[in-house]
């Protein structure tokens, strides 16, 4: 309760930007930033922080023609490293990303983009990503190759957007991750798996100038499976995901 209480006034922190709107720098160009808080932050619905909060900046810089690029950052904590013996040494996860979003008409959209990634003081997490993601009346399917160091991934997703009575917003999504590798083992480390799937039902609404935000995100990986691959048991299970952003 004190965790959540906390979380809601830094939340209310965003309320005086409320206001601001995206900077327009000329008929051309859109410049938006974006701060948000999350109690978690999950990716594909394992937390990267250890299941603590974390504070995110998004400024990005968009083209009339579609064309757009950024920079994102948030804070992470991976833990003790068995292999070092020690603590992971970073703290942050930086993106670098550019892509073209083609609005097709009212209701059918497609978005490609790049996006680097990089972690300050842990090279060996640094890698990229390409994303191609397909919306039509609500609908969205689509898929990312991930390249990093040692490893690299794919994954498919698909889902659906709407909006509910109250100007609430439901967004539902479904991903299956394929590490190409068996990278998932059991208790015995006899048997393992290369892929996993990851669910997500989200609600949002804006009030008092913050967009206001609550997923249910879960995985269908075992406490053993995320102990292997993570190194704890926990980060992988349901959890409820609580955000607040504002956007000028």
């Amino acid at each position: 309760m004190r965790a959540l209480t906390a979380f809601v006034m830094a939340a209310l922190g965003l309320a005086p930007l409320g206001q601001l709107q995206a900077l327009e720098l000329n008929q051309q160009f859109d410049l938006q930033i974006t701060p948000k808080l999350l109690s978690d932050y999950r990716s594909s619905g394992i937390s990267q922080t250890l299941g603590d909060p974390a504070l995110q900046l998004d400024v990005l810089l968009a083209h009339a023609s579609g064309l757009y690029a950024g920079v994102w950052s948030s804070n992470v904590e991976y833990g003790y490293d068995w292999e070092q013996d020690d603590d992971y040494g970073t703290r942050q996860e930086v993106d670098y990303y550019a892509g073209y979003y083609w609005q097709i008409d009212d209701d059918l959209s497609l978005d490609l983009y790049y996006n680097s990634y990089s972690y300050p003081g842990e090279g060996q997490f640094n890698g990229a990503d390409v994303y191609l993601t397909l919306d039509a009346y609500g609908f969205f399917i689509g898929g990312k190759h991930s390249a990093d160091v040692d490893e690299s991934s794919s994954s498919y997703f698909a889902g659906y957007r709407t909006q509910l009575p109250l100007e609430i917003g439901l967004e539902l999504k479904a991903e299956n991750v394929d590490y190409k590798d068996k990278v998932f083992f059991n208790k015995d480390w006899i048997r393992g798996q290369e892929d996993y799937n990851n669910w997500s039902i989200g609600l949002q609404r804006e009030m008092l100038g913050v967009n206001w935000g609550a997923s249910y995100v879960d995985t269908d990986l075992s406490q053993a499976e995320c102990m292997s691959y993570m190194g704890y048991d926990d980060l992988c299970s349901a959890t409820l995901v609580f955000s607040a952003s504002q956007t000028f």
